[in-house]
């Protein structure tokens, strides 16, 4: 799942490691959602958000079948 995650990080001026200590995980676990190496829980998806001020479908891209957030995707 792609996410919006390091931008959003970045435009705060948030290192990993400060951003990775206000959710309470670890950097690498920071490293990881944003290089998309891992996906977090939804508990940890919402916290992500919240701390953003925004939804999860904003921080989050859902993808299907490759296209994102269902574009692409003939009707039945």
């Amino acid at each position: 799942m792609k996410n919006r995650v390091e931008a959003l990080r970045r435009a705060r001026g948030l290192s990993q490691e400060a951003f990775a200590r206000a959710l309470r995980v670890s950097r690498q676990t920071v490293s990881s959602i944003e290089t998309g190496k891992y996906n977090p829980s939804l508990d940890l998806a919402f916290e992500i958000a919240d701390f953003f001020s925004m939804t999860i479908e904003e921080v989050f891209i859902h993808e299907r079948n490759g296209d994102e957030a269902g574009q692409g995707q003939k009707n039945a």
